[in-house]
């Protein structure tokens, strides 16, 4: 029987594909005490960066087709079979409501919204502060550049794109299993399983998604933030193969398992989708939004044996090519890290190829 469908709600609130526990009150005074008491690396001691993207790689396109910039945690640029993506966006210093309280990035954003090449889609998955920055949304909606994209998004997240003034006519909003075209890419919604607000008296209001953005060449899963659950295999039998499986990583937790899946949770989940293309690994690197130290989960995927994994280091335009890996180990970047050898070794990635991987190695006492 089939499990991915349209969302339904209850009341105002939609609801899980599957039953989810989503953390309230207890929870969050829980995580206090945890809070308190942690001693995890959860922001790095040392200055990551600066990160700097090439804006000049974007007069050409990509050789392969695909090329994607990471900009850190879940905003990224994805060129794929002609068409420019803006991957749910956040320049904001802070994953917040406000700009003086709440999770502050690890490093300055690699380009410049400024710099930004002519984009042909905003997607925006939900709207939670670490994936929709409002700044950045009012930014980009005065900008030459972007004033002709198509901003696709999913149920009742358009309110809030033509509150931060993006003009109504071009937001599209999206039911799960439904889909869009723009020029030769169609982009359909399907479920996760997670949540929404963007306060606590607001969750579940507006719906949240992934996205499988399919051209004549190449087809991508983005996955946005979800738990685990059964969907993914129908997602990859029914939408795939994919080239590049983006599976979220970091932010995890045992207390909320059901809505964040963690380091081998994305492992399962891409293999569940089919296990065929590359996968990276996103929702890490940028902002403190969990219990543990923040380059635990790319350390953890890294370890794993038998996975494909495609991992650029931020700002660099990285083209994608079917079974060529990319481990950049820029997070290592002030880390003293001892080798086997016991020398300690500095790594830094360079270079913007798919199947390239280039390193520094400062060999100290």
């Amino acid at each position: 029987m089939a499990i991915i469908e349209k969302a339904w709600r209850k009341g105002k609130r939609y609801m899980n594909p599957v039953p989810t526990a989503v953390g309230g009150w207890s929870t969050i005074l829980m995580v206090l005490w945890r809070y308190l008491t942690n001693k995890e690396e959860r922001t790095p001691r040392r200055q990551l960066g600066p990160f700097r993207t090439n804006a000049r790689v974007y007069e050409n396109p990509p050789a392969s087709g695909l090329r994607v910039t990471w900009m850190g945690h879940s905003s990224m640029l994805v060129e794929i079979d002609g068409i420019r993506v803006l991957v749910d966006p956040v320049w904001e210093q802070r994953a917040a409501p406000v700009e003086w309280a709440g999770p502050k990035r690890f490093f300055a954003a690699p380009l410049r919204l400024e710099e930004m090449p002519r984009i042909d889609v905003v997607l925006l998955s939900h709207d939670h502060y670490d994936h929709l920055g409002a700044r950045t949304i009012r930014h980009l909606a005065q900008m030459e550049t972007v004033s002709e994209a198509r901003w696709v998004t999913t149920l009742g997240v358009g309110k809030i794109l033509r509150d931060l003034d993006v003009n109504a006519e071009r937001v599209t909003e999206l039911d799960w299993t439904e889909s869009i075209r723009v020029g030769d890419l169609e982009l359909t919604a399907l479920p996760t399983r997670h949540f929404s607000g963007r306060s606590l008296f607001t969750r579940f209001e507006t719906l949240w998604t992934s996205f499988v953005l399919a051209g004549p060449k190449h087809r991508v899963y983005y996955g946005a933030d979800s738990g685990e659950w059964e969907g993914f295999n129908e997602i990859g039998h029914r939408y795939g193969p994919f080239d590049l499986s983006m599976l979220e990583i970091g932010a995890f937790d045992p207390m909320w398992a059901d809505i964040h899946m963690g380091p081998d949770g994305a492992v399962r989940t891409f293999r569940a989708l089919g296990g065929e293309g590359l996968m990276m690994p996103i929702h890490w690197g940028l902002f403190d939004l969990a219990l543990h130290a923040w380059r635990q989960p790319i350390e953890r995927v890294f370890a794993m044996e038998g996975l494909n994994i495609w991992a650029p280091e931020p700002g660099v335009p990285t083209e994608v090519v079917r079974g060529s890996e990319v481990r950049s180990e820029w997070w290592r970047l002030g880390a003293d890290v001892t080798s086997a050898s016991g020398v300690s070794t500095f790594f830094r990635a360079e270079g913007g190829s798919g199947h390239k991987i280039m390193f520094d190695h400062s060999i100290g006492g």
